[in-house]
């Protein structure tokens, strides 16, 4: 069993960063892909970026290239999301995501349970 428990949501101004994490526990993390999701009001899940198990592969959505990094460190059992250039648009919760490989959120074995990201204009 894996728990997932992200942080580092909160309130930003367009232009503005923020730095997610996510803790794993419960499995070796460094076996584990890893991603991350988001989901704003009334819309679905949608992939954001993901990260191989030893970290040398990323891939991003169209969205957050050039603006996001995703990035792991294996020896602390943590994820990233480094979040710069926020737009209004990025507004949603985001969740972090394990076990899984690619965009669809259906793939993902585990999820945490979610944080909030708001940047306003």
């Amino acid at each position: 069993q894996r728990q997932l428990v992200e942080s580092g949501g909160g309130l930003a101004l367009a232009g503005g960063s923020l730095r997610l994490s996510c803790a794993a526990s419960g499995r070796t993390f460094s076996t584990d892909t890893m991603g991350w999701f988001r989901q704003a009001p009334g819309k679905e899940r949608e992939f954001v970026a993901v990260n191989s198990k030893s970290g040398g592969t990323t891939y991003y959505a169209d969205s957050a290239k050039g603006r996001f990094t995703i990035s792991r460190d294996n020896a602390k059992n943590t994820v990233y999301l480094q979040m710069n250039s926020l737009k209004p648009e990025d507004t949603a919760v985001y969740y972090c995501a394990a076990g899984g490989w690619g965009t669809s959120p259906y793939v993902y074995t585990y999820w945490g349970q979610g944080t909030q990201v708001t940047v306003s204009s």
